[in-house]
């Protein structure tokens, strides 16, 4: 369970940057797929020719900003459709990737010096203390990114997925936003890619296969249950939503499902993720939780007027 969690944390990175395109600017990319490949490939290689190991994280969270590149402009200056821009981007990546393996579908870094190798040698891998050091780094990029949010830029681009004519209309690029939006979404990939490829130990040219689909799971089971009130909240729900899943695929594999059956758990969780809020016995529970949160605040605000009031009446007797 602890290795279900770590992993759930390192593809909540991943996450978060499906929900900048898929949330935040109304975008289907689906560059992820080969994104997440490009990230674990480029560090792969970087780290068996001798570089280092942040370095390798770095170069894979750079290239995976360049696919996002690809792209946004494809669809702002080619002005293709974006789903199929981001298929054209994933399909031509692939080959891609493999030249950038040097032909090999699988490079193992077992011997190699990784960003997880000292936590291994200190044998915190797999333990709580590893875990929190994990969850330290996650919400570092979480509050990056929720800072980012609240920039002018980030209101533009939250702007620009909820209504593109309106900020049009007050002189916003939006074709420029786009690009930022799925350059910083799918540096968030890459960089997914090249810890996994790290922490697993290998990079696999077919590693990246379904994650548009893991990456949704994550972003809409974390939401749903947790809420999207604020953007602080949405990003930590899709953080915790990263980790139920893998935790879902965990309790799974071990109660002796085939590994082949996990994009068909996949699938199943987001279908019951977008299926659930539409059932009655859940919008109920929601009313009833939004109600509770209500009168909560009412009982605090009153409990407080209370004591202003005690405060105010006893100075006067008192003087």
């Amino acid at each position: 369970m602890i290795a279900g969690i770590e992993l759930g944390l390192i593809y909540a990175i991943m996450a978060l940057g499906v929900y900048l395109t898929f949330r935040v600017l109304d975008f289907p990319d689906l560059t992820v797929d080969q994104s997440f490949t490009s990230g674990a490939a480029t560090a792969a290689m970087v780290i068996l020719h001798g570089g280092s190991s942040w370095f390798a994280t770095v170069v894979g969270f750079v290239v995976g900003a360049f696919a996002g590149l690809i792209t946004a402009l494809l669809h702002t200056k080619a002005r293709i459709n974006g789903l199929l821009a981001g298929i054209l981007t994933m399909t031509a990546l692939y080959s891609v990737n493999l030249r950038l393996m040097g032909g090999k579908a699988n490079l193992a870094l077992l011997r190699e010096e990784t960003v997880f190798t000292p936590l291994r040698e200190a044998g915190l891998q797999g333990t709580v203390v590893g875990v929190l050091l994990l969850l330290v780094g996650v919400l570092l990029v979480k509050l990056a990114l929720d800072w980012f949010l609240y920039t002018d830029a980030g209101l533009a681009m939250q702007a620009t997925g909820d209504n593109p004519e309106m900020i049009r209309s007050f002189g916003v690029n939006t074709d420029r936003q786009k690009i930022l939006g799925l350059c910083l979404s799918n540096a968030l990939v890459g960089l997914s890619g090249a810890l996994i490829a790290q922490y697993q130990g290998f990079a696999d040219i077919g590693m990246g296969i379904g994650m548009i689909v893991v990456g949704l799971a994550s972003v809409i089971l974390g939401q749903g249950i947790f809420g999207t009130r604020t953007v602080v909240i949405a990003t930590l729900a899709v953080i915790l939503g990263s980790v139920l899943y893998r935790l879902v695929i965990t309790v799974a594999l071990q109660a002796g499902l085939n590994p082949s059956d996990m994009k068909l758990i996949s699938a199943v969780l987001v279908v019951i993720a977008l299926v659930l809020p539409q059932l009655g016995v859940y919008k109920r529970w929601k009313r009833h939780r939004t109600l509770r949160a209500a009168q909560a605040v009412q009982a605090d605000v009153r409990s407080r007027a209370r004591r202003t009031v005690d405060a105010g009446v006893s100075g006067r007797t008192g003087a």
